[in-house]
């Protein structure tokens, strides 16, 4: 007894030393940052309030968690709210995606949109599947014949991480999709799961690059030679920074990545703002040109809609060259597109939404008489049935997504694409945090999100009274106005009929 006396004496001694010791320690490590705070000269709130003005800049920091997860509303957040990462997030796990008890979604916001429903609704069993779509069919050797509607978007390896590229090639091949390389060239991992492949060439041309930056036709034809190399995309600009290259941290540019594209390890990779042998719609076409003949297969590109007059010219030198000479594909993407890192006035300021641009193009392309040349593919932010759907009817061929497929990979929005931190693994090359990622089963997610996205584009297609998406026209959609009533799509945005000086 008098041993476990003794015993708890002295642990009590000892925790009360412990204690004060830690009393101590902590009331030094205080002083210290009082002095660091009262000395410095760079921070106006540390200096006049030591310590505790530290707790702004920590608030400051986790106030976009907190809104995240207990202070936005469901249709608030942005740039994707609750609502749309909860669709996606269980359509991913395909898991149930109806909803009880009444929309959330604001139906009187001016600009949304409405789909107008049949009296006499397609029945799924009388639904037909989407026609295959040619692309290139006769302006290239190996035209690409494909019936997908929606696919992934690029995303350059680098900016995502190993098993994030491993994941969305294994999940595009078991949905029958395609996937953009983005433009940091071509991986072995874009090729292990054996889908169909874009390859995008950007301004730095990484991967089809001379030491001087310049095309490289040997290593163009290098690629085209893999079965799996579908098209070939030459990327002008992008919606969430237009008018500026590709930004990849050095902290990003591993000696895999470096090799892949042929730059240096470890430094910054910042493409050009433009391709430096593109400065007039005749370069443009020139180079589509070339690397159609180059590789035999299909040449478009891509671009945020900015000046039109860019694509009244565009139009007429192909008409004065001929038809043949168009590019067989347009890729728009939106202002509010996403990226790992960008400047964020471009971000905000510069560029068209697809909201306005999709209408104006496949506009001009009627005008002109090219839209059964030229197919059109467009992006930003379409994630869910709904915004794929008004693509479709305003005149869209094809709809791409990066953000969706990145949050079927499991992204929470925790926005540190630029950091090299990111807590899901997709966009980090630490390799602690992409030991969560097994790209097998991310994989899954990947092809269910894009089936559930197909499938629940057809019920809507069903409803209006069409037998597949490709069907939906712009009469089926109307647009919010202010007040509350809704306008016909197609009264907003008619078709123009076709100059006939462009049909002889």
């Amino acid at each position: 007894m008098d041993q476990l006396q003794q015993i708890a004496k002295l642990v009590i001694e000892w925790s009360a030393l412990t204690f004060l010791f830690a009393i101590g320690v902590g009331i030094l490590v205080i002083f210290v940052i009082y002095l660091i705070d009262k000395t410095q000269t760079s921070q106006t709130i540390r200096r006049n309030y030591p310590v505790v003005g530290r707790f702004r800049y920590l608030f400051e920091h986790l106030g976009e968690f907190f809104r995240q997860y207990f202070f936005a509303m469901d249709r608030e957040e942005l740039p994707f709210n609750r609502a749309e990462r909860t669709w996606v997030y269980r359509a991913a796990k395909n898991l149930d995606t109806t909803i009880a008890f009444g929309s959330t979604r604001a139906l009187d916001t001016e600009g949304e949109v409405i789909f107008l429903n049949s009296a006499f609704p397609t029945l799924t069993e009388d639904t037909v599947e989407p026609e295959f779509v040619t692309i290139g069919d006769g302006s290239c050797a190996s035209p690409y014949r494909t019936k997908s509607i929606v696919n992934i978007s690029g995303m350059s390896f680098g900016a995502i991480s190993k098993p994030a590229v491993q994941a969305l090639s294994k999940g595009a091949k078991e949905a029958g999709i395609w996937m953009n390389t983005g433009e940091g060239g071509l991986s072995p991992y874009h090729l292990e799961g054996g889908c169909d492949i874009v390859y995008q060439i950007g301004t730095a041309k990484y991967g089809v690059r001379t030491p001087e930056g310049e095309l490289c036709t040997t290593a163009l034809k290098s690629i085209a030679d893999h079965p799996q190399v579908k098209m070939f995309e030459i990327k002008m600009s992008q919606g969430a920074k237009p008018g500026k290259g590709g930004i990849l941290p050095g902290g990003k540019v591993t000696e895999e990545i470096a090799n892949i594209r042929g730059i240096s390890i470890g430094q910054d990779s910042i493409s050009p703002n433009g391709h430096t042998d593109i400065k007039s719609v005749g370069d443009l076409l020139d180079m589509i040109q070339q690397v159609r003949e180059t590789t035999g297969k299909p040449v478009g590109f891509k671009m945020v809609v900015g000046q039109l007059g860019f694509f009244h010219d565009l139009f007429k030198e192909i008409h004065k060259r001929g038809v043949q000479s168009a590019p067989d594909f347009i890729t728009i993407d939106s202002a509010d597109g996403g990226t790992g890192a960008a400047p964020q006035p471009l971000m905000d300021y510069v560029g068209m939404r697809l909201r306005e641009s999709l209408p104006l193009i496949v506009d001009l392309l009627h005008e002109y008489a090219l839209k059964d040349r030229i197919k059109v593919i467009c992006s930003g932010k379409l994630i869910t049935p709904g915004k794929v759907a008004w693509a479709l009817s305003v005149g869209a061929d094809f709809v791409t997504s990066a953000r969706g497929f990145m949050f079927a990979l499991g992204c929470i929005q925790a926005l540190q694409c630029n950091k090299n931190t990111c807590p899901t693994g997709i966009t980090t090359h630490n390799k602690d945090l992409q030991q969560g990622l097994v790209p097998q089963n991310k994989a899954k997610r990947v092809a269910s999100f894009s089936e559930k996205l197909v499938y629940g584009v057809g019920m809507i297609a069903h409803s209006c009274g069409v037998a597949h998406a490709r069907e939906l026209q712009r009469h089926h959609v109307r647009v919010i106005e202010k007040g509350g009533l809704s306008k016909s799509l197609a009264e907003i945005y008619p078709l123009p009929s076709v100059n006939e000086e462009f049909t002889r």
